[in-house]
């Protein structure tokens, strides 16, 4: 597959950079920049999360979740596939919204596929990488991807019952 990565991706050579010897103190301090840095980056999506869990939990009624992500509706995984490809958060983010979708009656393996398809198949991680990659390869990519997320969700609802 490697013919259907971009040629920019594939001529870009090695990077190679230098890595200073860093005392203890500087070795802390470079941690601290990396966790700030890091906290920054993931507290918005953690409260947009927080926020969608929150509206879900208290305006949503239970009725809704269950008829659509529930264990009577046989096409919920793919419903809730197809809700998290439009969505961008990282997986911290998703944690609050499935933990209210459980709440109010959605299926493990439907609440799985939707986290899943929110980090993996979100609509701005596949343009970033539509950037590195040919059509064929990102048709193939989203493919294979979407079939293994609602492939495991089905398989999560059919075994959950028997450890719940």
């Amino acid at each position: 597959m490697e013919k259907y990565v971009e040629d920019f991706v594939k001529n870009a050579g090695s990077v190679d950079i230098s890595s200073p010897t860093l005392t203890k103190k500087d070795r802390v301090r470079y941690a601290k920049e990396q966790v700030v840095g890091t906290f920054k980056k993931v507290f918005p999506y953690i409260l947009i999360g927080v926020g969608i869990g929150a509206i879900i939990h208290n305006w949503i009624p239970e009725i809704w979740v269950e008829r659509i992500l529930g264990s009577d509706n046989p096409l919920g995984v793919i419903l809730a596939t197809l809700i998290g490809v439009p969505m961008y958060a990282d997986v911290f983010g998703t944690i609050p919204v499935a933990e209210a979708l459980l709440a109010k009656g959605a299926q493990l393996g439907t609440i799985l596929s939707f986290m899943m398809a929110v980090t993996t198949l979100s609509l701005p991680s596949l343009i970033m990488l539509k950037k590195a990659v040919k059509p064929k390869l990102l048709t193939l990519f989203i493919t294979i991807c979407t079939l293994g997320i609602i492939a495991v969700g089905y398989l999560f609802n059919t075994f959950s019952t028997l450890f719940i």
